[in-house]
């Protein structure tokens, strides 16, 4: 799949590229300038007294079992590869985002319509299943395995070589396979995908994106205090480091 995972990279890449092109950049801070500080009810604001953003927590995983953490770990291994260019979504965390994700809210299907008809809708009409996300994950990834030992004979996906992984994951978003439980291919790939791709970019806070490493690799900035002065430069590379809701290491030393 070196092509296919080449082309699906850069169309990562791509469309996350166009999301932030527009942000500007960044105030100085560091060597380069004061950090920012936050505004709440007047100007300027004391440190200390704003809430602290939510942050996935812990080691380990709270959702996933062995068996699929096995299979996430390797589907993201193939959906975004680690390279030269930056890091794969295993190295950036994403299979613990998905965990934290996939044990919260998102995975108990807060914000979705789970009730029926459940029939099979067009694209555009969105999510038309009947799982909420993590019963979706656990129904497909247990249908996944099942096939591959009845289809592939290897006990699980996991154990698939690379290129029969890439051969069934692009089956799996043809949507040309039948799996039991009542999963729909299509959709699962889809939800998987897109849940990847949210882990790999999102703020570290949520569990993935190591260390900044998907936004060190487009050159995003991240969550800066104030953009204003580079919204009429468009096209110029931002020169700050990126930082997260939370914050960097530097400035928490600094500010000891």
């Amino acid at each position: 799949m070196t092509r296919n995972s080449v082309d699906r990279r850069q169309f990562l890449l791509a469309g996350v590229v166009t999301a932030v092109g527009t942000a500007g950049a960044a105030v100085h801070d560091g060597e380069l300038g004061a950090p920012p500080q936050t505004i709440r009810g007047e100007i300027p604001w004391q440190e200390g007294a704003a809430d602290s953003p939510p942050e996935a927590t812990g080691s380990g995983y709270v959702f996933l079992k062995d068996a699929e953490v096995a299979f996430i770990v390797a589907a993201c291994a193939r959906l975004i590869p680690n390279d030269p260019v930056g890091p794969g979504a295993v190295e950036a965390g994403v299979p613990y985002f998905l965990d934290r994700q996939l044990a919260g809210p998102y995975g108990r299907g807060d914000h979705f319509y789970l009730g029926g008809p459940w029939k099979k809708g067009a694209p555009e009409q969105g999510y038309q299943l009947r799982f909420s996300p993590a019963q979706l994950y656990r129904a497909a990834i247990a249908a996944i395995d099942k096939y591959v030992a009845a289809q592939l004979g290897a006990r699980s996906f996991a154990l698939l070589a690379a290129s029969d992984q890439d051969q069934l994951l692009r089956h799996l978003e043809a949507g040309s396979i039948e799996l039991e439980s009542g999963v729909d291919a299509k959709p699962f790939f889809a939800m998987l995908l897109q849940n990847t791709k949210e882990g790999y970019f999102s703020d570290p806070i949520y569990g993935g994106n190591r260390d900044m490493g998907a936004w060190k690799m487009i050159g995003f900035p991240g969550a800066h205090y104030d953009y204003s002065e580079w919204v009429s430069r468009h096209g110029e590379r931002v020169p700050y480091p990126p930082v997260s809701f939370k914050g960097r290491p530097g400035w928490r030393e600094a500010q000891s």
